[in-house]
């Protein structure tokens, strides 16, 4: 399991959060009613971030909202993450085409993280947030990433991971990770189903190169039913957007 964070940080992040939801002003009662804070401290916090520049109070309506400085804190990790915007648009193309969520993961230590989402236009009866991170051994997308590893690297992770899981039935057989692995290194792609979610899919590719020594996913998720029947549209587009970004990135 991830490691719980501090109460503190938690919150801010929650209050932030709270405004990208909202997209409003928010008032000091509507924290402490939709988190619990104690509003005591839910003021102490709402005026440090005031002090710090990245709320503005305003007196007459006692509401708070996000400055500019939060607004443009996190702008160069687009670029860093995703150069000039090749990736982002290679993410809208295939939303566009299929209508599911498309993200793109990195490793974070045992877990993918999704670093960034385009949620799906589809019925469908679960969330992929922004931020949420899940066992990295358990879906395509992580196989796809831990391929990129070395095979020693990939079974010193899989003992961390069974050291850390408390449910006999829940530790990883390295073999059958393996094979899962070989296959995604094999044909460049791989399709998980029901291994994070009963019905939940995901059909995953690696994208060819790095940043800041990380391995990137794309992915394509949704219900396994409605990918199976588009699989093959789906890993050609995935094939040939893959294949572009390599050559965008050797013409550079």
């Amino acid at each position: 399991m991830p490691e719980q964070p501090i109460k503190t940080s938690k919150r801010v992040f929650e209050i932030l959060e709270a405004f990208e939801e909202v997209r409003r002003p928010m008032a000091l009662k509507e924290f402490t009613q939709r988190f619990g804070y104690p509003a005591s401290s839910a003021s102490a916090l709402l005026k440090s971030l005031v002090a710090l520049g990245y709320l503005e109070y305003d007196r007459f309506s006692r509401t708070y909202l996000p400055t500019m400085r939060m607004a443009t804190l996190g702008n160069w990790v687009q670029q860093a993450l995703f150069g000039e915007g090749e990736v982002l648009r290679l993410m809208k193309q295939l939303s566009d085409e299929f209508g599911e969520t498309v993200t793109v993961g990195a490793q974070s230590d045992l877990f993918v993280q999704y670093m960034y989402l385009i949620p799906s236009v589809l019925p469908i009866w679960y969330a992929v947030p922004i931020g949420m991170t899940r066992p990295i051994a358990r879906s395509a997308s992580g196989w796809m990433m831990l391929g990129a590893r070395s095979d020693a690297e990939i079974e010193a992770l899989v003992r961390r991971i069974n050291f850390h899981e408390r449910d006999p039935g829940r530790k990883i057989v390295l073999a059958e990770l393996m094979a899962h692995i070989e296959q995604g290194r094999r044909q460049g792609y791989l399709f998980s189903r029901h291994t994070l979610e009963p019905g939940a899919g995901n059909i995953a590719v690696l994208l060819p190169d790095r940043r800041f020594g990380r391995a990137f996913s794309l992915g394509i998720h949704g219900p396994v039913e409605r990918l199976e029947r588009k699989a093959e549209r789906i890993i050609a587009a995935l094939r040939t957007g893959i294949a572009q970004l390599a050559h965008a990135r050797a013409s550079v």
